[in-house]
């Protein structure tokens, strides 16, 4: 046996066997859920999208800044943005150049200023330069995905058509056994059967807080966790002492 071929059994003897996601019961997540959400309601009252915006093109903008960065980074950066570009025309007519500077620090800036001088070209020439209220009206524009559009027309319009997924509502959705899955549709389809339509866009905010508070990646502090009753992937005992 080569001393790299040691190397290579010694490296995959030391890795963690990764912990099983809770199976999907669907009647038992439905039964589940009612408590959850109330739980988490009270815990953050105040549970709504960190991004700041004062209206649906400010909101388009700051989603498709937030991919791969914090949202606080983003609210900085849009403070000076949203006063320079108030319309889509603005966006539009910006210098890519100038405008890629602007937006540095949130990162991937050459595809988010593709993204947003695009989208917002598409807005004048499709929409007279309105953001649209439907799910397949704004996925056409560039740049903007399913999870963008939930965000928008849940926060900006009101209107529930889906659940945002993002990492912190894949990990809990997991964790709870209300979904199975990895890929973000899927999850969202599987939320969508057990989630009330009304609670659609709050629950990934409370999701999303609860991520960031409690229910960690690497080290969940379940002893406190108001939902510990209701989530399978609790430590045993944890439900019992709450």
């Amino acid at each position: 046996m080569t001393k790299k071929t040691t190397t290579k059994k010694a490296k995959h003897a030391k890795r963690r066997p990764k912990k099983k996601a809770a199976q999907r019961d669907v009647a038992d997540a439905s039964r589940r859920i009612g408590p959850i959400i109330r739980k988490l309601t009270r815990r953050y009252p105040e549970a709504t999208t960190a991004l700041e915006h004062a209206n649906p093109l400010q909101l388009l903008v700051a989603t498709i800044l937030s991919a791969q960065c914090t949202d606080a980074r983003v609210n900085m950066v849009t403070k000076d943005l949203f006063a320079k570009y108030r319309t889509a025309q603005d966006y539009a007519n910006a210098d890519p150049v100038a405008f890629e500077q602007e937006i540095k620090s949130t990162g991937f800036f050459r595809q988010k200023t593709k993204s947003i001088l695009g989208m917002a070209q598409a807005l004048e020439e499709r929409h007279g330069g309105e953001v649209p209220t439907t799910m397949d009206e704004l996925t056409a524009l560039p740049g903007v995905g399913r999870k963008t559009a939930n965000v928008v027309l849940g926060n900006a319009f009101g209107i529930d058509v889906g659940v945002v997924v993002d990492t912190h509502v894949r990990r809990i959705s997991n964790r709870l056994g209300l979904t199975a899955h990895r890929d973000p549709e899927k999850i969202e389809r599987d939320l969508m059967e057990v989630v009330p339509q009304r609670d659609w866009t709050p629950f990934a905010h409370l999701l999303i807080h609860h991520g960031r508070q409690i229910c960690t990646a690497r080290s969940p502090k379940c002893e406190i966790c108001p939902i510990a009753p209701e989530c399978p992937s609790a430590p045993s005992g944890t439900a019992a002492r709450r």
